[in-house]
């Protein structure tokens, strides 16, 4: 299943094995540097539990290893007071959620509505899909949180690699009629959303060049100004051997984190992208994520904001 963070490469091409302890070392200290700039400016910041990724488990139909814990907005979503556990596609992360399982109780406690997804069976059927278009079939709800694009009460659901369209169904009864999933079809098959769309501030978004367009651009989202990335830099900064090993697209680095509407966190290389932010009136601090692209995540990735002031609003007509 891991097809779906590798469509591009045959399956004796798909990395195997933990990363190198080099990589972990070097992104603990900057996971450590990120946290410390947080807590400065006032932010609580918890981290998830150890798991023993590396022991098999094992449902009647698979077995498998674990996966990481280095991407808490890929398992889990928060809408409002409601945390959701999602259905995820990959089968070894399939226990992921269970490295945050005391914060959970410790949040329901404290008053928040905790959910878990039908526990998805996640067959070989679900996957005999056409690779062109590799979007799990659906036979029944599969989906990362990292699919959805919280807009307030509207959320863009991507359909892709991980995420089927009866996930965003599934979520849309869920949720109820207060809430409204605009579904994002035939636009990227890799992965998640948010390396394709960043909500800047309510009314500005900023946009993947190469996978959104007039065309392809959400009705809804047609109601808001549009910016476009440009091109990441410092992509070419490793060897091949790296680059065969990592999850993360060229693209990763747009994976910004709004700390809120007028202060982002931006990996440091990307100086075309963090001048374009401040022509904004954003201001940006610049940090670096060393191996975002091997792991497959970046700064919006490694974070889930589970309290934020303000009101859950209606952005869209």
């Amino acid at each position: 299943m891991y097809k779906r963070q590798f469509p591009d490469r045959s399956l004796g091409n798909i990395p195997q094995g933990p990363f190198p302890q080099w990589i972990i070392d070097e992104t603990e200290e900057d996971l450590n540097e990120f946290v410390s700039v947080l807590e400065g400016l006032g932010v609580t910041v918890k981290r998830p539990e150890t798991w023993p990724h590396d022991e098999k488990f094992s449902t009647i139909h698979w077995e498998s290893e674990g996966y990481y814990n280095y991407c808490p907005r890929d398992i889990m979503l928060v809408i409002g007071d409601q945390i959701i556990e999602t259905p995820n596609v990959i089968r070894s992360r399939a226990q992921e959620s269970f490295s945050y399982r005391q914060m959970m109780i410790d949040y329901m406690r404290s008053g928040a509505k905790w959910y878990s997804a039908p526990k998805p069976m996640l067959l070989d059927s679900l996957f005999d899909v056409d690779m062109s278009k590799p979007t799990p079939r659906n036979d029944e709800p599969a989906f990362d949180a990292a699919n959805v694009l919280r807009l307030g009460k509207d959320l863009i659901y991507l359909v892709s690699a991980t995420g089927n369209e009866m996930g965003g169904q599934w979520l849309q009864t869920i949720l109820g009629d207060g809430y409204r999933v605009h579904f994002l079809k035939d636009v990227y098959y890799g992965s998640h959303i948010d390396s394709t769309f960043v909500a800047l501030r309510p009314g500005l978004m900023l946009c993947n060049p190469a996978r959104i367009n007039e065309n392809t651009l959400p009705e809804v989202l047609k109601q808001w100004e549009i910016i476009y990335s440009p091109p990441m830099e410092s992509t070419n900064g490793f060897g091949a051997d790296y680059l065969s090993k990592s999850i993360g697209s060229k693209w990763i680095d747009m994976n910004l984190f709004s700390i809120s509407p007028n202060l982002v966190v931006v990996d440091q290389d990307q100086t075309a992208l963090i001048k374009l932010l401040e022509k904004q009136g954003i201001d940006v601090i610049r940090l670096k994520l060393r191996h975002s692209k091997m792991l497959g995540g970046g700064f919006h990735c490694i974070t889930l904001d589970i309290r934020r002031s303000g009101s859950l609003q209606r952005y869209f007509d």
